[in-house]
């Protein structure tokens, strides 16, 4: 895997954002974003997340706080002179200038001369492999190419930061996980600083070293996507990022970072706990489906329930079971297709779980 430098390229110090001088949109945000890392801002409308990014574009100004890349202060400096890459979920090209053209606008502004230009244009091209495609005007390009022109355009000028704004919204299921891997590929041979901003968690979890997620003006959590995925910090995060069974009760006792809690429903489990949790604290145990076993394989594990099946939805590689369980009616496991050949409506099945495959949250206020 490629070393990352830990040396902040941009650094957010108590930014915050108000456009009606009450309600603040980004609430003391302090974020350290590393040269050369892929980041992505993850959260649902109306969390900051955008509003974070285009205050570091240079679009929007913050209201306190600075914003600095290598070390200058850059809050109040324009877009035009920070000399950061953008691409935008609708691509914004020109359409009655050629690909090419495209590509050499930004060059010419920056008053780059002729050979040069030419040069850029053609090595910016085969990055994002459209070599033959220059004279094309974009409205004869698919959607992935129109993006990968974007992309191109962000990159032409050779910036060290990169921002991209939701780049793969407008584009076809197959076509967006095509170009999700094209995109976190060219960062991996670039080694440039690239900061993306999106509400699809599978997206930021596939492409990102670190996810940011935000959630009302804040951010919850900042880490790696597996530790986001399993480790979360707060219920936001663990019910945002994929799907979890939630299990409310209250914590009997801590030890060596697990807790065992007695469940609202009844019975008693032993899982994670988040830092700070305590006993005789309200908590929601966090059970990712996945984690979940069921039948021979549930038998030695360390919680251990019984459950009835009452619906099987099969996805190819996997089914997904609904049981009712632990007072649950809607309790999901997802299991191998090979595992439930057998299976039938209303059932009665074992499932099971091991102490690390729950996490024990505290509920939010």
């Amino acid at each position: 895997m490629r070393s990352i430098d830990t040396t902040p390229l941009v650094r957010f110090a108590g930014v915050e954002k108000t456009y009606d001088g009450v309600a603040l949109v980004v609430r003391e945000l302090n974020l350290d974003i590393r040269r050369s890392e892929f980041i992505t801002l993850l959260g649902p409308s109306g969390s900051g997340k955008t509003t974070t990014l285009m205050m570091l574009a240079g679009f929007e100004v913050p209201t306190r706080g600075t914003i600095t890349i290598e070390g200058r202060d850059i809050s109040r400096v324009p877009a035009y002179k920070r000399g950061i890459g953008m691409v935008f979920q609708n691509y914004a090209l020109f359409p009655h200038l050629t690909v090419a053209d495209n590509l050499v606008f930004p060059l010419r502004v920056r008053g780059v001369a002729k050979a040069e230009r030419d040069e850029r244009v053609k090595r910016a091209l085969d990055i994002v492999r459209l070599d033959d495609l220059g004279e094309r005007m974009p409205t004869q390009l698919s959607g992935g190419q129109q993006q990968r022109v974007a992309l191109a355009r962000a990159l032409i000028f050779e910036p060290s930061l990169v921002l991209m704004d939701e780049p793969l919204g407008s584009l076809d299921k197959q076509l967006r996980e095509r170009m999700q891997y094209e995109i976190k590929s060219l960062h991996e041979r670039l080694g440039l600083t690239f900061v993306y901003v999106t509400h699809d968690q599978a997206e930021a979890l596939t492409m990102s070293e670190r996810i940011a997620v935000f959630n009302d003006g804040r951010i919850e959590q900042i880490a790696p996507p597996r530790q986001i995925y399993e480790h979360p910090d707060t219920t936001f995060v663990a019910q945002f990022i994929g799907e979890n069974n939630r299990l409310l009760g209250a914590v009997a006792a801590v030890s060596g970072g697990e807790a065992e809690v007695t469940l609202d429903s009844g019975g008693r489990v032993v899982c994670e706990a988040a830092p700070g949790i305590a006993a005789g604290e309200r908590v929601l145990v966090s059970l990712r489906p996945e984690r979940v076993v069921i039948l021979k394989a549930a038998a030695g594990m360390p919680n251990r329930f019984e459950a009835v099946l009452r619906d099987v939805i099969y996805h190819g590689d996997h089914v997904r079971l609904r049981l009712e369980a632990l007072g649950q009616t809607d309790f999901v496991v997802k299991a191998p297709v090979r595992e439930l050949d057998h299976a039938r409506i209303g059932m009665a099945v074992t499932v099971g779980w091991g102490v690390r495959d729950g996490r024990a949250l505290a509920l939010a206020l």
